[in-house]
């Protein structure tokens, strides 16, 4: 079919973009340590709980005597000092108690513990049980040679800060061809959809969510009623989902067939070994039997697509996040009456929220720029 029949894609080369990364800080690689030495902890059997030990416990809360909504729990697991439980006072009972001991605290509730919200500030009982405790490893040179492939400390501190950084450069690959595609389909306009594709669409849309009942052992009228949505809401959204895809392929194509862009060359063949390796696979052929060749196809389209406009664009390289950007946005308002100077930015990205939510469902779709 002729694209230009059903859209008109807005401007694609010499954008202007914002590549953002987030800096890595000592902070972040001592919290990144700490977690593995956590994780790596020796089980501690004859000793008291001290704060930063992870503990599990079973507990039981009543008010009044009577046990209430997310009361209780059995082998809950959580790091002493924390703050998880939200209860002032539940972490710091803890603190002292031996392996098996059970106790209870005497505490009260604060507002939207609970759903009953005629509990908040009430005083509730908790009788705990602990089951065992572990204690974070020290870091030192013999646990570094025992638990990684390092032989010191400052080795192992070198091969964090870098695995952190190379994280955070790909996380801003991924969101400078989110907001590049964005900028695309902001400007683009839909003329007509092509029914036949807005039908098939529809119909593997709504195989997905089948199938997601299926594999929960529920009709799809079940799975409807959790998600609090009617047949006709459904119906809706899956329409509109099928709008968005089909407009999303239009673009593609249109861009592909204008430029002459091939999804058999080299470039295709990195950003498809990316794939495979976002998704921990061992191959493309298994990812298309999870999905189908079609959805990954058109995956491998957009992803295609997104690195030419990248590399016809212009890229500011910036540290920090979109996010930023937008409070500074919001500084600037505040401050044009004193002369101030602010870079205004929009980092705003919904589409790629909605890419988010569709892989959530393990849906392939059109979401593969994230991970």
């Amino acid at each position: 079919k002729d694209v230009s029949d059903y859209v008109t894609i807005g401007d694609y080369k010499g954008l202007t973009l914002d590549r953002y990364t987030q800096a890595v800080t000592d902070d972040d690689v001592d919290a990144e340590i700490n977690y593995e030495l956590q994780d790596k902890g020796t089980e501690v059997t004859d000793g008291t709980v001290e704060y930063g030990d992870i503990v599990t416990i079973n507990f039981t809360g009543t008010v009044d005597g009577k046990e209430f909504d997310g009361s209780s729990a059995d082998d809950y697991e959580l790091v002493v000092g924390e703050g998880d439980m939200g209860i002032d006072g539940f972490e710091d009972g803890l603190v002292g108690m031996k392996k098996g001991e059970t106790k209870e605290l005497t505490l009260t509730l604060p507002e939207g513990y609970s759903e009953d919200d005629s509990l908040s500030g009430k005083e509730a009982v908790f009788k705990v049980t602990l089951q065992k405790f572990t204690r974070a490893s020290e870091l030192t040179d013999e646990w570094v040679a025992s638990n990684t492939d390092y032989k010191t400390v400052d080795d192992y501190k070198k091969s964090v800060r870098e695995e952190l950084e190379k994280q955070a450069s790909t996380t801003a690959d991924n969101e400078l061809y989110a907001t590049a595609w964005s900028e695309v389909l902001d400007t683009s306009e839909i003329k007509k959809y092509p029914e036949e594709d807005v039908k098939k669409a529809e119909e593997s849309y709504k195989a997905l969510n089948e199938q997601t009942a299926k594999d929960n052992g529920m009709e799809l009228s079940d799975l409807l009623e959790a998600w609090d949505l009617t047949e006709d809401e459904f119906n809706e959204e899956c329409k509109n989902y099928a709008e968005s895809k089909v407009e999303q392929n239009l673009i593609v194509q249109g861009i592909i067939d204008a430029e002459g862009l091939s999804l058999s060359d080299a470039e295709t063949e990195e950003l498809k070994n990316n794939l495979i390796l976002d998704y921990g696979v061992a191959s493309i052929d298994e990812l298309i039997e999870t999905y189908g060749e079609d959805e990954v196809n058109e995956s491998l389209a957009l992803l295609r697509v997104e690195k030419f406009i990248v590399d016809q664009s212009t890229v500011n390289e910036k540290t920090g996040s979109a996010e930023d950007s937008i409070e500074n946005e919001d500084a600037y308002t505040e401050a044009e009456d004193t002369g101030s100077d602010l870079t205004e930015d929009d980092g705003s990205e919904e589409t790629q929220d909605e890419m988010e939510e569709n892989m959530s469902e393990e849906s392939i779709e059109d979401n593969t720029v994230e991970e």
